[in-house]
């Protein structure tokens, strides 16, 4: 397992299938990439991915006893494009669980999966799975982040470290109700997930049982199990989980304190959210309650928690953590029985590389949209990850990136220009000379930080804008060989220093 600033969520691959229970699905999107039709794993259906990217090719993987959701992949072949991306329409502001499934199957006739990037609206990590696949283990990764735009894209990218063809498996982008993990500042972080785990249980609980297919690992180590002899209502719960994983739990003898080893592997120096699940097992009385002190690392957590049998939760959204983590669970002097704990979930503070304007973002959009011809590269947001930007656009630096310069000139673009394309408005140089683009000049008065303007060698009609001569930053326009009518206006003729052509 990689300790990286990214840590693997290994799931292993099941022989078999449980049988479907038809249930409701959770609300989003389930995609089998690369397969042709509805396939059925556990009690989800996922659909065909081709609605929702226009690139890269299918195959199937041969492998005996291989679940469904693995058995097909989508893989990008094209050497001439570096970020292939698929796009969700989302509600801007909801909440989001995002998971990405990866098993390689030697589906192009190699022995060891390509390493390649995963961008998620502009932030990206590094996807290996190689261990993972000799182990024989599929690979998942998910991150619970916030959707900044109306369209989220999650895209796969060439690095350094690619020698072959990047790939997925399956695809989930699900909605969180706005309570679970509600005290994150989801506008500078994501939670990437590290550990999930139901102590004391011998089963994976995944949907139904979680709504939102969140992956409950069961976690049995030499602390005594108990048996829950009173159900919770997970709704009173700020991050909802399942009522199951309160079923069983792991304890230790009156006046002991219990001592949990978890995650079992080692963490990188940063910052996490951490959340704890406890819940008295014992039949509801007024005598069914647990008082101890929760400490993490010899570090207290939280001072005299009272555990009764409706259950409670204890949590803090940036705890630092490295190396090996010690829950350690101290009763109280009065405390009739030993302290308790139900379940746990870790996650990592992912700090967001940082968001393209929405507005920059929709504009772009719609040149994708108007141009027939456009750059390869022209997909998933334009500016991030900034070595992954569009062909032909810079941007500005810091958390709220801007376009400040777009160049196509001689890129054989054909189409027109949108109105849209005044909103760019932190735009300098705008130069798509030598192309084929038709239509008019649109009304470009609100790019008042405009320098410089090539349309040069075009078919664009229609009369130049009076407004281009009130641009105040405005200092050379190149237009000549195009089919427009009429003579240059004043306000541009007879500006100050311009280079006109």
């Amino acid at each position: 397992m990689s300790t990286s600033i990214f840590l693997l969520w290994l799931v292993s691959i099941p022989l078999t299938i449980h049988a479907a229970i038809n249930v409701n699905q959770p609300q989003g999107f389930l995609l089998n990439c690369g397969g042709n039709e509805k396939i059925k794993q556990d009690s989800l259906t996922y659909g065909p991915d081709d609605r929702f990217i226009k690139t890269g090719n299918k195959t199937e993987i041969k492998q005996e006893g291989l679940v469904p959701l693995l058995s097909s992949v989508r893989y990008f072949p094209d050497d001439a494009e570096e970020k292939f991306c698929y796009n969700f329409p989302v509600n801007k502001g909801r909440k989001l669980i995002i998971k990405t499934i990866y098993y390689y199957g030697g589906f192009d006739g190699g022995t060891e999966p390509p390493i390649f990037d995963q961008i998620i609206d502009g932030t990206k990590w590094n996807i290996n799975t190689s261990a993972d696949y000799a182990d024989g283990l599929s690979s998942y990764y998910e991150v619970v982040m916030v959707a900044h735009n109306k369209v989220l894209s999650i895209c796969l990218a060439k690095n350094e470290h690619t020698t072959s063809n990047p790939f997925i498996s399956a695809i989930e982008v699900l909605y969180l109700d706005d309570s679970l993990y509600n005290t994150t500042d989801f506008g500078k972080y994501a939670l990437v997930t590290l550990a999930r785990h139901s102590f004391g249980s011998h089963d994976k609980l995944t949907f139904p049982d979680d709504k939102y297919n969140r992956h409950w690992d069961p976690l049995v180590d030499d602390n005594p199990v108990v048996t829950s002899q009173a159900s919770v209502t997970p709704t009173t719960f700020w991050n909802m989980p399942p009522e199951k994983v309160f079923e069983n739990s792991v304890t230790a003898s009156r006046g002991k304190s219990l001592v949990v080893n978890w995650p079992n592997f080692p963490l990188p120096k940063t910052y996490y959210y951490l959340a704890l699940y406890f819940q008295d097992n014992r039949t509801p009385s007024p005598y069914s309650w647990r008082v101890f002190d929760v400490l993490v690392n010899g570090v207290k957590f939280f001072s005299n928690l009272n555990a009764t049998t409706s259950g409670v939760t204890v949590y803090s959204t940036t705890w630092p953590l490295e190396g090996e983590t010690k829950i350690t669970l101290v009763p109280a002097n009065t405390s009739p029985v030993g302290p308790v704990i139900a379940a746990g979930e870790l996650f990592q503070l992912l700090p967001l590389a940082g968001r393209t304007l929405t507005r920059d973002v929709s504009v772009m959009n719609d040149l994708t949209k108007s141009f027939t011809k456009k750059p390869q590269d022209w997909h998933g947001d334009p500016c991030l990850p900034k070595d992954k930007s569009w062909s032909g656009v810079i941007c500005s630096s810091g958390m709220n990136t801007r376009i400040i310069s777009l160049n196509l000139t001689n890129a054989g673009i054909s189409g027109s220009l949108p109105p849209s394309i005044s909103k760019l408005t932190a735009l300098s140089h705008l130069w798509l000379g030598s192309n084929e683009l038709t239509g008019q000049i649109p009304d470009l008065s609100s790019l008042q930080n405009l320098e410089t303007l090539h349309l040069e060698n075009n078919q664009l009609e229609g009369s130049i804008p009076e407004s281009l001569g009130k641009l105040p930053k405005l200092r050379e326009v190149f237009l000549q060989n195009n089919r427009l009518k009429g003579s240059v206006p004043g306000s541009l003729r007879n500006k100050n220093a311009i280079n006109l052509k």
